[in-house]
């Protein structure tokens, strides 16, 4: 009788350990590697004027810019494990001012910011995989004390790497850049500013059409042989009221222009010339020395006292501060917007009327002392113009961006400019940046009373039409019958 087979002894015991033994092998790799990322995985570099920092923390894909303390932009431009984190720290004064200080370089600053970008991305990269497979390697090592633990370790690792890189270039989406979603104050980005594509496309088309608009002021020259004779027989002195530029190179060349071809005796600006009154803003301020003819300034609410200084230091500029110039026989006096809106921290933005007419009080009183009223009066608000009535036949105002002429109740007349560089760049928040306008006035040389005036309107995006209307002064003229200024003025 024979004996019976021995049964085989079963395989999946062994299965099961070696599947065990590799599972830990994968388990210990990856929380080597991610302590060692979340611990040391970050590195420093320039990204155009910001010192930021990047690094790669778990999560299911994309990138995050946080922007300290405004709040963050999420873009999901790709998937899997890893998230890429960028945290702007801080803006480098000096790179920031080479960057305003250098027309070359400002215009390649896109160029600029996406090189760095891509060069901190690459060295995060190799850091990152760096780092991992060491920290897999040392801390198989630590736990299992043999030695050919870390080189799997390491070569685990390294597959991970590879497959997370995979799936991020599988899934890339470069067009998800342009829908980037907002958190922390920055929600209402989009509200205010518009889509990054949006405002590109706008300032694009504006900026193209910009020659032509300023180069078309020369139709203006010609129309003005056909234009009623500004009034009487007698000498006429002529000024230009120009307010509002906020550091527009296309208004400036207006006003050059304008200077040039209406052969004007003299420019006054009614302020905010620049946006944030910062220093490297300051830069475009020195062509106001090149107009060769009286440049007469007040402060706008929007102009530091170094800008006011740096116009100052401009040839044949005067900066008004409670006083008095005369231009070609005409004596104009003038005050400047006692708020700096810019600075936050002033508390000036929650300034009432009380203080605009407080200033307008104090520029009474050096009217009061002067032998006769002044010719032209000069403010930024038209609120600060309302303790003047009656005492000053003329003022001239802007700040809110739109023109107007208008009587006080005691026979003022008020002229209120509208933007002569279209409110600058934030003019293209609207569906159109505001029209470039500005303002020839003609006086008479002995009286210095206002006999007419040119409104000078360029359009904004899109169109390069010019228009002027010039309208004459009656000597009778009187607030009687005229459009009143409005009561909060």
């Amino acid at each position: 009788m024979s004996e019976p087979a021995e049964a085989l002894p079963s395989p999946w015991p062994g299965r099961a350990r070696v599947g065990g033994r590799w599972a830990l092998r994968v388990l210990i790799a990856l929380t080597g590697a991610l302590v060692a990322v979340l611990l040391f995985g970050r590195i420093s570099a320039p990204i155009g004027p910001f010192d930021a920092t990047l690094a790669f923390r778990p999560d299911d894909g994309g990138a995050t810019i946080a922007v300290p303390p405004l709040g963050s932009i999420g873009v999901e431009v790709y998937n899997g494990p890893l998230r890429l984190d960028v945290g702007l720290q801080r803006v480098d004064q000096g790179r920031a001012q080479a960057l305003a200080s250098d027309p070359v370089r400002l215009a390649g600053v896109v160029d600029q910011v996406t090189a760095d970008l891509r060069s901190a991305v690459v060295r995060l990269v190799w850091t990152t995989a760096g780092l991992a497979i060491a920290g897999a390697a040392l801390t198989s090592l630590v736990i299992t004390r043999r030695r050919r633990e870390p080189l799997i370790a390491a070569a685990i690792t390294a597959v991970v790497l590879v497959g997370t890189g995979g799936v991020g270039a599988a899934t890339w989406r470069p067009e998800a850049l342009s829908q980037p979603t907002y958190s922390g104050l920055l929600v209402n980005a989009t509200s205010l500013i518009g889509s990054a594509e949006d405002i590109v496309a706008r300032f694009d088309a504006y900026r193209a059409s910009l020659e032509d608009i300023v180069g078309n002021v020369g139709t203006l020259y010609s129309a003005l042989s056909a234009l009623p004779a500004p009034g009487g027989d007698g000498a006429s002195v002529v000024l230009l009221h120009v307010s509002d530029l906020h550091l527009n190179p296309s208004g400036f060349d207006l006003v050059e222009q304008v200077v040039e071809q209406f052969r004007v005796d003299g420019v006054l600006d009614t302020g905010d010339i620049t946006d944030w009154g910062s220093e490297p803003e300051n830069r475009l301020i020195t062509s106001v020395g090149d107009l060769g003819v009286p440049y007469v300034f007040i402060r706008g609410n929007h102009d530091s006292a170094t800008t006011a200084a740096l116009v100052a230091a401009q040839p044949n500029a005067t900066v008004l501060d409670d006083s008095t110039v005369t231009v070609a026989g005409i004596e104009i006096a003038g005050t400047p917007d006692p708020r700096f809106t810019p600075d936050k921290d002033t508390g000036d933005d929650d300034a009432g009327d009380d203080v605009l007419h407080a200033s307008g009080e104090r520029l009474l009183e050096v009217v009061e002392d002067l032998p006769s009223p002044p010719a032209v009066t000069m403010v930024h608000d038209p609120k600060q113009g309302r303790p003047l009535d009656g005492d000053v036949p003329l003022i001239l105002a802007g700040h809110t961006h739109e023109r107007r002429v208008a009587f006080f109740d005691e026979g003022t007349l008020l002229m209120v400019q509208g933007s002569t560089g279209g409110a600058g760049l934030r003019g293209l928040q609207g569906e159109y940046p505001e029209p470039l306008t500005c303002t020839v006035l003609y006086l008479d040389a002995e009286t210095g009373r206002l006999q007419a005036y040119d409104e000078i309107t360029l359009g904004g995006l899109g169109e390069t039409e010019v228009t002027i209307q010039r309208r004459a002064v009656a000597q009778e003229e009187t607030a009687e019958g005229a459009t009143p200024a409005s009561p909060t003025e």
